[in-house]
């Protein structure tokens, strides 16, 4: 009883489990010993919809690259300066190539030689693309215009100085050059007249006059012409370029 008693005390209990052996189909207990076949795994619908998504993307990111790449096209450059009226010589052009389809109107290096001989339309500047609208075949002044030449002493022009293109009014002025002291003529103006500033000399006259050929519309070129001669007029700037 008491070697009974002694064995229980502290003891766990644990059965044995029934392993089957394993001979013959199932075994002296009726289970099957071959091994179970795998499950298969399954698949998400959505994660596979993903990656080919991803995959499809790829390739149109890729196709995007490759093309951008390759449509490099030559066009034509100015590389010097040419003012408004001028016409273009070969030395100031040149070639660079761009990116197509970048949405800027350019003209292709092919077409060089039919550029060459054009007027320019508007003062062009060295580094930038030259654009069908730059060009005209038309030389100032066009019908509708008249050029008058404006001599002006250099102090009564901007200090940044008159450029091609650039947009004036002319005035009277009560005195030579914008000073006191008038002859006390009527001045020919009685309104500012708006002309465009078609070349200016690089280097003032014998008498110190920088010249500029100004033009305006025809109806008002003599009264223009009339209140220069006087030296009593003045350039204001109303537009660059």
């Amino acid at each position: 009883m008491s070697n009974h008693q002694s064995a229980a005390i502290g003891t766990a209990y644990f059965p044995e489990p029934d392993i089957p052996t394993g001979s013959g189909r199932g075994g002296s207990h009726g289970f099957d010993t071959r091994r179970l076949p795998g499950l298969p795994r399954r698949r998400r619908p959505a994660m596979i919809a993903l990656a080919v998504a991803m995959a499809g993307a790829g390739v149109v990111v890729s196709a995007a690259v490759y093309q951008r790449a390759e449509q490099q096209i030559v066009v034509i450059m100015v590389t010097e300066s040419v003012p408004v009226g001028a016409r273009i010589t070969p030395a100031d052009l040149s070639t660079t190539s761009i990116t197509a389809g970048s949405g800027i109107k350019v003209i292709p290096a092919s077409q060089v030689g039919r550029v060459t001989g054009e007027i320019a339309a508007v003062s062009l500047r060295p580094s930038t693309l030259l654009a069908p609208s730059d060009l005209t075949t038309v030389q100032s002044p066009v019908s509708g215009q008249e050029l008058i030449v404006a001599p002006t002493k250099p102090y009564a022009l901007p200090a940044s100085g008159l450029q091609p293109g650039d947009r004036v009014l002319v005035v009277a002025t009560p005195g030579q050059q914008g000073q006191a002291g008038s002859s006390g003529l009527v001045p020919s103006l009685t309104t500012p007249v708006p002309g465009v500033v078609e070349a200016v000399s690089d280097v003032p006259d014998s008498d110190g006059f920088d010249v500029v050929d100004l033009l305006v519309a025809d109806g008002s070129a003599a009264a223009v012409a009339n209140q220069v001669s006087t030296g009593q007029f003045a350039l204001i700037v109303t537009k660059r370029g």
